[in-house]
This record gives structure tokens, sequence and C-alpha cells, in this order.
């Protein structure tokens, strides 16, 4: 009898566990969740007689171990930088490992012993990295099979608040780590566009106005560049293509709002000594709108920056309230992603929303052509929302289809290849994540 286990059950983890634990009730299998809140996985697990919840702390080594030990195959919904202490592990007992996250170097450097031990370690097959990748590479595959050749890629994904939740200024509410919020765009980005390389710091990642997309059904969307879109080019094997570009979707007001917010310097996580004797939010607040404009009173114009739509957003925030700072937030980072969970937080019967788009523009038998594929995913309330659904089900998809013998792959992989998106994709479009296509002659 097989045994999948979770670390983590947290906000992304709900779906995936509510779709194992059906499996597992179907297929006489064990689910084991784990979380340091006992009640939190307790809350997951108690309508299905297959799984069980536990509450162990990750770091304790021998908790750890004998979980994995026992386990058929584990699936990390911790924090990124705890999947490595799970992924040796998992190398030294031989299990297989899912998680949602971006494939790093240390993943990487057990590559060895996973393909000697014939197991598979599944990266990034979540939603965005994940179904981003399997849906694009459905379309690219189809094309080049067709004799197609690919001049442009652009794929644009977010994670958003549904029109009908939407009532405040920023647009905005969090369904993901908050932490990712405040620091979103802060290393960077670099991608393709007219073939030159466009390099994008941190300080213009929300400056453009006019990046902006159209989406069926919905108003314009804008988007700023993700981090590195360069490195998708190998892994899409999209050389000679013009134009490659991964970004992230918001309304266009938090774009322009948020590019003012990093303007002011209030996601920097290092200014603890100049913060140290702000006790409020407004004198917070008022010290980092002084030191703005003294060093670029040259290009700012305070009546324009601060103009009525900025003023309604830091408002909303409390930015310029008397509260007093809680303790132990100690540098603007902190201070901010505490108003960002207490201000932006979904109510009970909210509903989110998921929006992917991907742009391809193609030449086939010397006629230039160009697919939209798009993706509108809604959540049901706060607790099943569309962010748990799209990252939930690729993964506990894959889980199933690799306990069942349907994924036989071995080796560190991501979802690039067919073994892997035909089937996923095919379940996914079965639970109502499905893409709508269209093709436009150029």
């Amino acid at each position: 009898m097989h045994t999948i286990l979770i670390f983590g059950a947290g906000k992304s983890a709900t779906v995936l566990i509510d779709y194992l634990g059906r499996c597992c009730d179907e297929n006489n299998w064990s689910l084991l969740v784990c979380d340091s809140n006992l009640d939190l996985a307790e809350s997951k697990v108690k309508k299905f007689s297959s799984a069980r919840a536990i509450s162990v702390n990750v770091s304790n080594d021998d908790a750890r171990c004998s979980l994995i030990s026992d386990a058929s195959l584990v699936i990390s919904m911790l924090p990124p930088t705890l999947h490595f202490i799970v992924a040796k592990d998992c190398v030294d007992y031989s299990k297989s490992l899912l998680t949602a996250s971006y494939l790093d170097a240390s993943i990487k450097s057990l590559e060895n012993e996973i393909q000697e031990k014939g197991l598979i370690f599944l990266s990034e097959m979540g939603l965005d990295p994940g179904i981003d990748h399997m849906s694009a590479m459905k379309i690219i595959d189809t094309i080049k099979k067709e004799g197609g050749k690919i001049k442009s890629f652009k794929s644009h994904c977010g994670g958003l608040i549904a029109p009908e939740s939407d009532d405040n200024p920023w647009h905005y509410k969090i369904t993901w780590n908050p932490r990712n919020v405040v620091m979103a765009g802060s290393a960077g980005a670099i991608f393709l566009e007219n073939n030159q390389t466009v390099k994008i710091p941190y300080k213009d990642i929300f400056k453009d106005e006019n990046n902006s997309v159209d989406i069926p059904g919905l108003f314009p969307l804008a988007w700023y560049a993700n981090r590195d879109s360069m490195s998708y080019i190998d892994t899409y094997n999209l050389h000679g293509v013009s134009d490659f570009i991964r970004t992230t979707l918001r309304y266009p007001s938090f774009c322009k709002g948020w590019n003012k917010i990093v303007a002011l310097n209030l996601t920097n996580a290092d200014d603890h000594e100049i913060i140290m004797e702000c006790n409020t939010f407004e004198s917070w607040f008022n010290l980092k709108k002084h030191i703005l404009l003294e060093e670029k009173k040259a290009t700012v114009n305070e009546d324009s920056f601060f103009d009525t739509e900025f003023l309604e957003q830091i408002d909303f925030l409390s930015m310029r309230s008397e509260e007093i700072i809680p303790q132990g937030k100690n540098n603007s980072a902190d201070i901010l992603q505490f108003l960002l969970e207490k201000k932006l937080v979904m109510k009970p019967d909210d509903k989110d929303m998921i929006v992917m788009l991907h742009e391809i523009e193609y030449i086939i038998n010397g006629h230039p052509k160009k697919i939209s594929s798009c993706l509108i995913v809604k959540g049901d309330n706060d607790l099943y929302t569309s962010m748990a659904k799209t990252v939930g089900l690729p993964l506990g998809i894959a889980a199933k289809l690799i306990l069942q013998n349907k994924i036989k792959l071995t080796g560190i992989h991501i979802p690039v290849i067919p073994e892997i998106y035909e089937p996923v994709l095919k379940e996914l479009a079965e639970n109502g994540i499905q893409f709508t296509e269209e093709e436009f002659s150029l």
C-alpha cells in the first residue's frame, strides 16, 4: 500500500490535500500531512478516512527521517529554502520528491544519486512555474511538429482578485506568500525583445504603465517582467526567437502604486538603523517620504507623485496612521509586510482569480500566424482559492500518475516533456483548468 507524505498544510496545499485524500480513499493508499500547526493539518484531512495529520518540526532530523523512510512518495510544500533537507533525506531513503518550486542548484547537485537510484524528482510542478510550462510546451511542440518556426514567445501569469471581490484601491489581495509580494521584482529582470537582451533594474520594474495585455472578458491588465526569462530559451528549445519574456500580471493601478512604493524604498529589509527612531507608521512613512524628496528633488514632483490615487492606496494600508509599529518589525520590508497582511487579506467569501496568457507568433508555410492561449480560473472562497487549485492539482495529479506507474521517468525533471504534460493537462482540463486558444493570421 502506497503512503504519500506532504510537508506543509498552508493555503496553497488545501486543494492538493483534498485531491490526494480522495485518491487515497479510492485506491486504498495512505496520506500523511505534516505541519508545525497540528490544528491546521487536522482541519485539512478530517473528511478522509485514509488521511492523517501529524505535527513535526521539519528541522528535527530523527522525526523527519522517520516519516520519509516510511513514505512511498514525498511532496514538499515548505518554503523553498527547506526543500533541500527534505530532498537529501529522500535520496538517502530512495523516495521520489515533488515540489512546486523552481529547480535550484542544490537539488541539481543530487542528480547523479537520484538517477542511480531510479527516483524521480519533479520540480516546478505548480502554477507558475508549472502549468505555464506544460501549456506552453504543448503549443510549441505542436507548432514544430507541423513544420512551423516560432519567432516570438510571451507568457503572462498573475494571481489576482476577481472583479466581484475587488473592493480596494490596490485592486489586489494576498493569496500567496506575502513576503514574495513585498520583494517582487527585487532581483530585476532580463528578457529578449526585438533580438536585443533587455535588462531592467529593480527601480524600473513597475515603471512602464504601457506594458499591458488584453484578456478576453476582462479589461486590460498590466505586466512586469519576471526575473530571468532568458534561461527558459534553453528549457523551451526556442533558440532563434526575436522575443522571449515571462511576466507577472497585475491590475494597472497596482503597478503604478507599487512603482512608488519601490521609489520610497519601503521594501528595504536592511534599513533598521535609519528607521529605528520611528514609532508609528506615520513617522516611518514621513521619514521615507522626506528622504525621497531630498534625494530626488530634481526629478520628483511632490504633487504629481503623491496624487489622489496613491494617497488613497497608502491610506488604505494605514501608512499615515498614528498606530504604533509592532515590536519586531524593525525594517521597512517587515513593516510593509505587516500592513499588507492586515489590510489586503481575503474575506471568507472573496474570490481570487488566476489569469495566464501565452502569446506565440510563428511562421508556417510562409504565413505568419499568432496563437493566443488564455486560462482564467476563479476561486470559490478564501480557502479554496484559484491559487490553491492551480498550484495543488498539478502536484496531486503527477503524484498519482507516478504511483500508478503511468509516469515512468527517472532523474530530475520539470514538466516540459510530453510524458508529463500530456496526462497532467488532460486531467487538469477534466477539473475545469482548461485553456482557450485563438489563432490569427498576421
